[in-house]
């Protein structure tokens, strides 16, 4: 499926928008010029920026370019699981996260997205438990960022 980019930007800069009305309420370090909303702002606002750059082309093209083309893809039922799957991962995380924690979670989402790229069974489990390990240590102890430890609040360290 191919959007026009009009369609596209229009998702950005909705996207853009909702994070910048977000990061307002985000509190302000005491002390500081820098508050935990620096970062996401400056993304978001490259985000709106982005999509009516985007939204502007679209409405130009609009006569020689639809709005919305199905392709392929759209009738392949490995690539419909595939987009599927990748949608029902972040839902899964979304819900799931807090109750299973970020590791459970992450291993059994990486697993079904190698499953749909046809990854071996032991080998996608081996990958999915090794990349969510580096990731966690990575942004847990990295970056200390509070990743959620669901079941495994016991073990956490």
């Amino acid at each position: 499926m191919k959007l026009n980019d009009a369609v596209f930007g229009l998702l950005l800069l909705l996207l853009g928008g909702a994070v910048l009305a977000v990061v307002q309420g985000y509190p302000q370090i005491p002390g500081q010029k820098v508050g935990p909303a620096l970062f996401p702002g400056i993304i978001a606002a490259g985000l709106c920026v982005a999509g009516l750059a985007l939204i502007a082309r679209g409405w130009r093209e609009r006569a020689d370019v639809p709005w919305v083309t199905m392709q392929e893809w759209v009738r392949s039922p490995r690539h419909l699981m595939g987009f599927v799957v990748a949608l029902g991962s972040v839902l899964f995380y979304i819900f799931v996260s807090e109750a299973l924690g970020f590791i459970i979670t992450s291993v059994l989402i990486l697993a079904a997205n190698f499953w749909v790229l046809k990854v071996p069974p032991a080998r996608a489990v081996l990958i999915a438990v090794v990349a969510t390990l580096v990731i966690h240590f990575a942004f847990y102890k990295g970056l200390r960022v509070p990743l959620p430890w669901g079941v495994l609040k016991s073990i956490a360290w």
